[in-house]
């Protein structure tokens, strides 16, 4: 049953999303990518049928508003961390290191973690993840797109209308705050990341010692393929990679069952 908690981590409220069937497990953290969780997603879903699985709200994304404090990029980091260690007081707590998923945004802040804070991290997933910049095959920017109500869900979907579909307003909501949500959350990506996304994490994913899956979408408009091989290059773990058919940048949205099947087999590979 999907539950929601608040926790403070860093003077700041944030929601916690959690579901899953197999207490025991180790828990799969979710960092969402662009646009964050306005509500719990298939993909997240589909984890839950074998993890526990806990999405924190990242910094400006829906369920944590407060950003403008993050200064630097050590902010953002200092806070990712902190999110991880906050978990404990759940109910239930975390159970000691977490399988961390991260997607585009939240990729960029998973991979920082598990370089600077190895010990919170199991296994690492990483789907497209930012944090490094080739002037020869640019990314695109997201921040530089023509404004309009389809330009986001084209540019980071194969099936935009899955984007929609998250960010559909529920029954009772209120559709002017869904927008500031959004427009809240591209700030916050922007705060982090503009101009090009490159954070330097490459210099530091050698630190990086534990099993990492690095996954993208065959379609991906914003970040070239190349970008997943030089994360794959600078790992000092084992890596596994996989490109997944009939999806873009957010592929979890874009294909669920299949993204999860590919984490679910990596996390409960024991010869890893």
């Amino acid at each position: 049953m999907l539950q929601e908690h608040t926790l403070e981590v860093g003077g700041h409220p944030v929601c916690i999303l959690e579901d899953g069937h197999n207490p025991a497990a180790p828990p799969a953290v979710f960092f969402a990518g662009i646009g964050g969780l306005p509500q719990w997603p298939p993909f997240l879903s589909e984890l839950a049928q074998t993890r526990r699985v806990i999405a924190p709200s990242l910094p400006g994304f829906p369920g944590a508003e407060h950003f403008r404090h993050l200064d630097s990029l050590l902010d953002w980091i200092v806070q990712a961390v902190e999110t991880l260690e906050a978990l404990d007081a759940l109910p239930g707590g975390s159970g000691g290191p977490v399988d961390l998923v991260g997607s585009s945004v939240g990729g960029a802040l998973a991979a920082e973690v598990a370089a600077l804070a190895g010990p919170l991290v199991r296994r690492l997933a990483l789907i497209a993840p930012f944090g490094c910049f080739d002037a020869n095959e640019p990314a695109a920017d997201i921040w530089a797109q023509v404004p309009g109500p389809d330009t986001i869900p084209n540019l980071v979907c194969e099936h935009p209308e899955r984007w929609q579909a998250l960010w559909e307003v529920p029954e009772g909501g209120d559709a002017l705050e869904w927008q500031v949500m959004q427009a809240r959350a591209q700030e916050a990506a922007a705060r982090l990341l503009f101009p090009f996304g490159d954070t330097g994490v490459l210099r530091r994913l050698h630190r990086v010692d534990c099993p990492t899956l690095l996954l993208r979408g065959a379609k991906d408009r914003v970040l070239p393929a190349s970008y997943n091989v030089r994360f794959a290059d600078a790992l000092a773990g084992p890596v596994r990679s996989a490109t997944i058919a009939d999806a873009g940048h957010l592929a979890e949205l874009d294909a669920p069952e299949a993204m999860a099947r590919e984490v679910h087999a990596f996390l409960a590979d024991q010869g890893l």
